[in-house]
Formats: C-alpha cells, sequence, structure tokens
C-alpha cells in the first residue's frame, strides 16, 4: 500500500465499517499524499439548504435559483467550517485544485461569488470534511474498509445525492447487495 495515491478518487464505505459518520458513504478525496488524506463526503445532504446557510454567514443570495440546493454533511472534521467543491476550478483565494477541472474552496471569496452570479456554476457546499492522518487510510484500506474506484465528476455534479453512490458502485460492476461485510485474505 505504500506510494498509493488516491487523490480524484471515490471512496466507497464496506458494509462492515460501522463508524456512523461513514456506513453508505462515498467520499471524493481531495488530496492524498504522504501527510494523510482530505476528502468530502457526496452523498448526504442535511437539513439544510443554500439560502438557509447563506442567511446564517450574512451573504445576500441573489442567485435564487441556487436557493434550494442542499448543503451536505462533509465529515466530522471541522463542521463549523465549509467547503465548496466545484467544478471548474477557477482561481480563489483558498482552492485546493484536485484536478484540471474540479477545485475544493474554504475561503469566503468563492461563497460570495456563488451567492451574487451563480460561479462557479456546478457546486456541491458541505460542512466539515473527512481527514486521515498519515498511514491511516493505507492501513483503513488494508482492513477492507474501503473500496476504491476512480472518480467521475459527472457523478459529482451531474446526479442527485441518492444516485452518487449505486454510480461509483456501477463503476466497479457491483452493486451493494453483491457485497459480504465479512473480508477475505487469500
Amino acid at each position: 500500500m505504500d506510494n498509493v495515491n488516491l487523490t480524484d478518487n471515490f471512496l466507497i464505505a464496506m458494509p462492515a465499517l460501522e463508524d456512523p459518520y461513514f456506513a453508505n458513504s462515498l467520499i471524493y478525496i481531495c488530496e492524498h499524499n504522504e501527510n494523510g488524506a482530505l476528502g468530502i463526503i457526496v452523498n448526504r445532504p442535511i437539513d439544510m439548504n443554500l439560502a438557509g446557510l447563506f442567511d446564517k454567514i450574512d451573504i445576500k443570495l441573489t442567485a435564487e435559483n441556487l436557493a434550494d440546493l442542499p448543503v451536505y454533511f462533509g465529515g466530522p472534521v471541522q463542521l463549523d467550517r465549509g467547503f465548496v467543491l466545484h467544478r471548474p476550478v477557477g482561481k480563489w483565494q483558498s482552492t485546493l485544485a484536485v484536478n484540471g477541472e474540479v477545485g475544493l474552496t474554504s475561503s469566503r471569496d468563492v461563497l460570495n461569488s456563488v451567492a451574487s452570479g451563480g460561479l462557479p456554476g456546478e457546486i456541491i457546499v458541505t460542512l466539515g470534511y473527512a481527514g486521515w492522518d498519515a498511514g491511516q487510510l493505507e492501513d483503513e484500506l488494508a482492513q477492507n474498509s474501503w473500496l476504491t474506484v476512480p472518480a467521475k465528476a459527472d457523478i459529482l455534479f451531474d446526479l442527485p445525492p441518492e444516485e452518487r453512490l449505486p454510480a461509483a458502485m456501477q463503476k466497479l460492476g457491483i452493486s451493494f447487495t453483491q457485497l459480504s461485510d465479512v473480508a477475505g485474505h487469500a
């Protein structure tokens, strides 16, 4: 498992993963290196929409077509902080370019741009993120806690949240009903 880089991949929680934060989750890995990994859960909308979030943080939402977009539970780390997964990458104050088309921004300027002009046009707004220390994700992979599959931006931005996990599973050619909660080792 050394030197594995899962940046721009999906993690799919295996049925045996009993952590309530991650059960049935689809995580998009935004960064993975020798220092650890950072990802965003992309299939868990919470009981808040963009209009409600923007109201709480005193940003006037004039792009009314975005008012009903859901806000997501992005993971259990820094739940009081917002993250915007977006396409295109753009140039914001604090953006991590995941690849040539997808970025993750944690600075307020991207929210101001979304509120006033609806840009970037494709977004997933989360509260919190999922994080792993150096070697932690590799250990979890060795314990068969996760399946991995190369990510597709279309799954992130073109599908409703409830269809994202099945679409990622389909890329592997399997469905959840085919997964066992017992890991085997050859």
